[in-house]
């Protein structure tokens, strides 16, 4: 009997439930669309977490109605994919606490850790001093153990949504050593938790025994419960295997398993990674995190709101386009590229600086679109737009390859603007490397199904596993004038935006007091 397996991927706006093959291919899948947050007071982005589980249930009750009567039998394992840095609080019982906090939540903790007179020196030196206060005053828990130290006493484990799922599946408070990325204590180039005396230790002093025990992708770290069986229909005691973060399947679905290969997600966060054996900070002090290989590392750049801004755009400037694609039964990203085929290379020189979230390490930052002239319309700011997001992409991959001393040669794309033809030939064209995208595009999925096929030894090797699971779809080609135009707009321009426009930001943030200014 040919093996299947289970991947459950669970995002900010939707879980799936994904059956794929030995061979990589989806054989049967279903969607849960959920709201990604409720707000009860500004910036606050909460959710409750049984939207997580329940969707699981929906999801599963719904595929096996329409899958095969012997397909359901075939699933030898299960592996979870889930998003990053939200946290959910749960009592001895196992009940949830209070909403999960997700990751785009924006309140502020006051930091439990202050460095010492001569460290403080050092990290203002290097230019840390606001990123470890700010990130400090992000993290999750501390706000909860400081306005909440009821639910923090009452806490027994604290964990991400990976772990949470993992729980309800196997009656473990078990999680993957790849899926703990967030404003926890990490030590991410040890892969394992920080010991109190360590740096995430101590701005996020959590203690240890709230924290899930951690397992290597590919390890086994329960089986299904009967309960668990009895709510999904997944039979009892098949094995649910460690995951990674969607991110990490994501570029593991591309099979970009070594340096010299690069993922770009086209999501709501833009990210370019590479797969590394050696653990190095893209931007210094910032960390590398756990790849979907055991004992692997991911160096990325983030754009926090990366395609997100196509949404932006949609809200702002494409309501005839969004009333007519909804007329038309379509999305509007299908009306939205022909802008991308009408405007020329380059927009007639308007330009997309896409920092509409501000960088970690450059708080001060922010947007900007520059270029203006009487012949621009919002389909120049549309292109404009998708080119400034694939020249910072770019810019990462620069920055990846002078911090790791890597030659990237391949460039695999996954996200939802990678289903763009147009957009793909813009990264191709600004990258002036070849550009391939999946058979499928659910690269999460198929990354947490190849860690499964790996960790039940349906294949001797990841770089097997890898090599017999992907497969790929159409691959763009650089277009030579195209090249020469952004090659020039990039260097002569683009790479010379942020550092003109850095002392007008800080100036606007004295100013405005946006982006909040940390003392």
């Amino acid at each position: 009997m040919a093996p299947l397996f289970l991947s459950v991927d669970c995002g900010s706006q939707s879980l799936r439930l994904l059956i794929f093959n030995s061979e990589g291919k989806l054989i049967q899948y279903e969607q849960i669309k959920y709201n990604p947050y409720f707000s009860d007071k500004p910036n606050w982005a909460e959710q409750d977490p049984e939207i997580f589980w329940k969707s699981l249930i929906k999801a599963a009750h719904q595929l096996k109605q329409k899958s095969k009567p012997d397909l359901w039998s075939k699933i030898i394992s299960v592996c979870i994919t889930t998003q990053r840095d939200t946290v959910i609080n749960l009592d001895k019982k196992g009940n949830i606490l209070r909403p999960a906090i997700m990751w785009m939540d924006r309140r502020k903790a006051r930091p439990p850790w202050t460095p010492g007179f001569l460290l403080k020196a050092a990290t203002k030196l290097i230019g840390m001093d606001e990123t470890i206060i700010k990130t400090q005053m992000d993290g999750k828990t501390n706000w909860i153990k400081q306005n909440q130290p009821d639910i923090w006493e009452k806490t027994l484990k604290v964990l991400q949504v990976s772990g949470y799922l993992n729980y309800k599946l196997t009656g473990e408070f078990h999680d993957s050593n790849a899926s703990q990325i967030g404003h926890i204590p990490f030590n991410y180039k040890k892969i394992r938790w920080s010991t109190p005396g360590e740096l995430t230790g101590k701005m996020f002093p959590i203690e240890r025994n709230k924290l899930p025990r951690l397992f290597s992708p590919g390890e086994q770290l329960g089986t299904i419960t009967k309960k668990a069986a009895a709510a999904t229909g997944i039979s009892e005691g098949t094995p649910v295997i460690a995951g990674a973060s969607d991110k990490g399947c994501e570029t593991l679905g591309m099979g970009v398993i070594n340096s010299d290969q690069a993922a770009l997600s086209f999501g709501t966060t833009a990210t370019i990674q590479t797969t590394s054996p050696v653990y190095f900070e893209t931007l210094k002090h910032m960390p590398s995190y756990p790849a979907a290989l055991p004992n692997y590392f991911n160096p990325e750049i983030e754009i926090f709101r990366g395609f997100w801004m196509v949404e932006w755009f949609k809200k702002q400037f494409a309501h005839s386009e969004c009333t007519k694609a909804e007329k038309l039964g379509i999305e509007p990203e299908n009306l939205l590229n022909e802008y991308l085929v009408d405007i020329p290379a380059g927009s007639m020189g308007l330009m997309v600086l896409p920092y509409w979230t501000p960088a970690l390490k450059e708080p001060s930052s922010k947007g900007a679109i520059l270029g203006f002239g009487d012949v621009h319309t919002r389909a120049h700011v549309y292109k404009a737009l998708i080119e400034g997001l694939n020249f910072a992409l770019y810019e990462g991959m620069k920055k990846i390859e002078k911090r790791g001393k890597v030659n990237i040669k391949n460039i695999m794309v996954s996200g939802g603007g990678a289903r763009s033809n147009e957009i793909c030939q813009i990264c191709s064209d600004i990258f002036n490397k070849k550009v391939t995208r999946g058979q499928t595009h659910e690269t999460a999925g198929l990354g947490a199904a190849i860690i499964s096929a790996r960790g039940m030894g349906i294949y001797d090797s990841w770089e097997q596993a890898a090599a017999e699971m992907v497969n790929y779809g159409e691959t763009f080609t650089p277009n030579k004038e195209n090249v020469k135009l952004y090659s020039q707009l990039y260097n002569q321009v683009y790479s010379s935006i942020f550092e003109q426009l850095k002392p007008l930001y800080r100036d606007i943030r004295k100013i405005t007091g946006y982006p909040e200014k940390i003392k």
